[in-house]
């Protein structure tokens, strides 16, 4: 027996430092099991191919996961005259390779970014531009990057059947690396994504964050109209796949709150049949003080059946008293419910007791993001929103601020200091949604916004306006709506007034005029270590 209890405790502790190390580093954990050869490469040490396990992977894989290691070779400068509020914002707008940013982030950052949404470059089979090239040296791979920061990159193309999902996968998989260090233990990351590598980014998320830490691909109804381009369907939706950093720090993510006095049914057919018990005095009886007798009270499709007597006095149970039933909630919801002196219901015989809700509580968000979901804006609501601030169109395929602005607002309502980033910010739609979201509570977010100048077509309006590249035109777009959201909160509330809406850091409200609103951010640009003094 003695014997048994060792080894008994020795593998709670295995699975404990088991669980430890996953945390760390979820890439190394395989079906539950260790893979030491793996924990050698995080760990840097090289590994012979002969001996891989059963993985996920794809040609030039471990050239991608060195690179998320090597050590950044660029460093960053502050460009002042393209900020806006350089002394006083606490926002940051970076233009260059998203992929040596995060390397030279890691340093200020890891463990202190709440939230990262992203939406990088669809697999269409089309060209796109990006820097990776997984065959060459370093050296020359960082000259491709110098290049194209400088407007002289060219497009790499991934229409290549035999290397389009593996270009795809090289260019995230480092990035995805490099930006789950940079999240506090309950922050959360989304990544918008279409059908062509929604698989291969689960699979890749799965490695990079953990199966424990996928919350889901919420489904975003993108278009009000079908896209007939696909020989079998009109299509109307997108993805964007969600990761947690850990999911025992996180919280519900949420758009809502509950109503005052909305009532819950308790019953709820279809369910497993179940009994829950109230103690005494938990319960309200719309009804006069009476004895109860045992019986069966199903009607219809709702079975219910009291198992004891009841009595009733004062308008409570007096006594302890449990139902047979299809039940919405568990024994242990119902426990929390008594605890927290929330009400429960029951008006009639046959018994159909209520939840009634005081109000103000948290309700988990909906994985659906549509028109009939949240008013959610959709693909031609963006375009629109670009035109409105540029006169012109400005970008192709921004995405709709409330759908940036939703996700920022389910994951930062109790954090609303937090640090938001996007690496692939294009038009600069996060940014967008963070200081609108801190005009409507209160907040006061940061933002950190990522973006290579990839050069623009000039057939294009955005080019024959006068830009010339696609991070040009995103600090346009934040210094434009940044003023249009500063003017709306001084025609609302007027020139120095309270906002009453604002909640103050902890505790009831307090003063926040116009003006105290962040709509700057801090410029900088990679450059060559080597070349600065």
């Amino acid at each position: 027996m003695q014997e048994f209890e060792i080894n008994s405790n020795y593998f709670d502790i295995v699975r404990e430092n088991v669980k430890k190390l996953k945390q760390l580093f979820p890439e190394i954990v395989t079906e539950e099991k260790i893979d030491f050869e793996k924990l050698k490469a995080v760990l840097g040490e090289y590994i012979d191919d002969k001996d891989e396990k059963y993985c996920f992977t794809w040609p030039g894989k471990r050239d991608a996961f060195r690179e998320s290691q090597t050590p950044p070779a660029f460093t960053l400068m502050p460009c002042i005259d393209e900020s806006k509020n350089f002394d006083t914002t606490q926002n940051l707008y970076i233009e260059g390779d998203n992929l040596e940013v995060l390397k030279l982030l890691q340093t200020d950052y890891a463990g202190k970014i709440k939230m990262i949404y992203i939406d990088p470059p669809y697999n269409t089979g089309k060209e796109f531009i990006y820097t990776d090239k997984w065959n060459e040296p370093l050296k020359d791979h960082r000259k491709t990057v110098e290049e194209t920061c400088k407007g002289n990159g060219n497009a790499r193309s991934a229409g290549d059947e035999a290397g389009r999902h593996s270009n795809w996968l090289n260019m995230m998989y480092p990035r995805l690396r490099l930006a789950r260090n940079l999240l506090t233990d309950d922050g959360v990351i989304f990544i918008s994504i279409d059908d062509n590598e929604l698989a291969n980014l689960i699979k890749m998320g799965n490695e990079v964050f953990g199966e424990d830490n996928f919350v889901t691909a919420f489904i975003w109804e993108k278009k009000k109209k079908p896209s007939f381009l696909h020989k079998n369907v009109g299509k109307l939706t997108e993805y964007i796949v969600c990761y947690t950093r850990k999911a025992d720090c996180t919280f519900p993510f949420s758009l809502e709150t509950t109503t005052e006095g909305k009532r819950y049914p308790l019953n709820n057919a279809g369910n497993s049949l179940s009994v829950i018990t109230f103690p005494p005095g938990t319960v309200s009886f719309n009804m006069d003080d009476q004895v109860v007798k045992p019986q069966d009270m199903s009607e219809g499709n709702i079975r219910t059946r009291l198992l004891n007597e009841l009595v009733i006095e004062n308008g409570r149970n007096k006594n302890e008293f449990s139902l047979e039933g299809e039940w919405r909630y568990s024994q242990a919801k119902i426990n929390e419910i008594t605890r927290n002196n929330e009400k429960i219901v029951i008006s009639k015989i046959p018994f159909r007791p209520n939840h009634i809700k005081a109000g103000g509580e948290v309700k988990k968000m909906k994985n659906i993001l549509s028109p009939v979901h949240y008013e959610m804006e959709t693909n031609e609501d963006a375009t629109s929103q670009v035109f409105q601030l540029f006169g012109f169109n400005a970008f192709d395929n921004p995405k709709p601020v409330k759908l940036i602005y939703s996700l920022v607002k389910a994951t930062t309502y109790s954090d609303k200091n937090a640090i938001i980033m996007d690496f692939f910010s294009g038009s600069g739609t996060t940014a967008h949604a963070v200081m609108q979201l801190n005009a409507d509570d209160g907040g006061r977010r940061r933002f950190i916004m990522v973006q290579m100048p990839e050069v623009i077509s000039e057939n294009t309006e955005a080019y024959k306006s006068g830009f010339t590249n696609i991070a040009d035109i995103g600090k346009e777009r934040i210094r434009r709506a940044g003023e249009k959201i500063k003017a709306g909160l001084s025609q609302k509330y007027g020139k120095g007034r309270e906002n009453p809406g604002f909640a103050a850091e902890g505790e009831g409200k307090h003063t926040v005029k116009p003006g105290e609103l962040d709509i700057g951010f801090k410029v900088f640009k990679l450059a060559c270590a080597d070349t600065v003094k």
